[in-house]
């Protein structure tokens, strides 16, 4: 890894770790319905936890989310692995965090991932009952050496666990192109990488070629998953281009988690992404710089296409206005906040007539509960 790397947070940096921090403590609580002695953060490349410019990055964010709330604080084991700056993250945490402050003292590791057999071994157990430790995952190589998508989806396999991979896209991209790396893109894509070394010839721009990387990586973790899988991306453009430099991917078994993440991604995608085209969240650090003139917002689009799909879906159907949701969402990349904007949208425009049964006078027309009822027209 580059050296200057944890000198000074970058604005992307920023947005990966509160993605990953602001999501991990609701996960908690939906795991946590059924009671659970034991959930595990697990972060395989977790970094000295402060960059040098004094901002905090995943281990210190997650793990001070965690501090502030005692349920969390009494279920949660942190555990953290870095083979470079694991020293340094023990002690910032000792500065930040007193050794009582979480009933399972968090873990550090220094082992190489790829090379372990003791993380490879936690990463393939399969538990014949119920996981004892649901476990998020937060993977975050420096690039895509150490990526074995056969062990992550053996790992998404048992109960609860749940995976958010960040992939250099620039690099993967680059490697596919180049024969020597063959091997580690095996790893990667263990059953697609014949097929997208042929198929991208096809694809007339970087844009397109990347879509069908993320895509074909989906594909393989799905293709491992018996029960079937949800994945959510969300993409991350160039601080300086308009070129995309990273993703982050996560994978979950249950409609719950998916639901939760859509929602996490909308509230940092600053750029209101076309959904229907790049099927993607997105956060562009040039829009930080308002002198740059860069705007872009899709809003607009996005109600008007779930908008599209819901009349063609629910014409002339009666129903609640959760249980609309909670069926359709699963099959869409669009989050509650776009659900309720649009559906408040098409009682406007008298595409759909919304009543509540709860005898409560309501600032909006619809919300997404079972007291809402909703009628579409025929």
């Amino acid at each position: 890894m580059n050296q200057e790397f944890f000198d000074v947070q970058t604005d992307s940096s920023r947005i990966k770790a509160s993605i990953v921090a602001k999501y991990f403590p609701s996960y908690c609580k939906i795991i946590n319905r059924a009671p659970q002695k034991k959930i595990v953060y697990l972060d395989l490349f977790a970094g000295p936890g402060i960059y040098k410019d004094g901002s905090w990055s995943t281990p210190m964010l997650i793990a001070d989310a965690v501090s502030k709330e005692k349920k969390l604080k009494d279920i949660v084991w942190l555990m953290f692995n870095d083979n470079a700056y694991i020293d340094d993250l023990e002690k910032n945490f000792a500065t930040h965090f007193s050794g009582n402050t979480f009933t399972f003292a968090p873990r550090f590791g220094d082992k190489t991932v790829g090379e372990d057999q003791q993380i490879k071994n936690y990463l393939t157990r399969k538990f014949e009952g119920k996981n004892p430790r649901p476990t998020l995952l937060f993977f975050d190589p420096w690039g895509y050496k150490g990526i074995n998508t056969q062990e992550l989806s053996q790992f998404l396999q048992n109960w609860g666990n749940e995976l958010f991979l960040f992939v250099n896209i620039k690099r993967i991209h680059a490697a596919i192109e180049n024969d020597k790396f063959d091997q580690l893109m095996t790893l990667l894509f263990p059953t697609t990488i014949e097929k997208i070394k042929k198929e991208r010839r096809y694809k007339a721009s970087v844009h397109e070629r990347l879509g069908l990387i993320i895509d074909n990586l989906a594909d393989e973790f799905k293709k491992c998953i018996p029960k079937g899988l949800y994945h959510a991306a969300f993409k991350f453009q160039e601080e300086d281009s308009t070129a995309t430099s990273h993703y982050i991917v996560h994978f979950t078994k249950h409609s719950k988690g998916y639901e939760l993440v859509k929602q996490v991604y909308y509230d940092f995608d600053n750029i209101g992404a076309d959904l229907e085209k790049d099927g993607t969240y997105t956060f562009d650090a040039k829009k930080m710089n308002y002198s740059a003139g860069i705007e872009f917002n899709f809003t607009e689009d996005n109600l008007k296409g779930l908008s599209q799909l819901l009349l063609k879906d629910f014409k002339g159907k009666t129903l609640t206005a959760r249980s609309l949701f909670e069926k359709h969402q699963a099959n869409t990349k669009y989050c509650a906040s776009h659900y309720s904007q649009t559906l408040r949208r098409m009682v406007e425009k008298n595409l759909v007539h919304a009543n509540f049964i709860d005898d409560k006078n309501h600032k909006v027309t619809v919300l997404l509960t079972d007291q809402c009822i909703l009628k579409f027209k025929k």
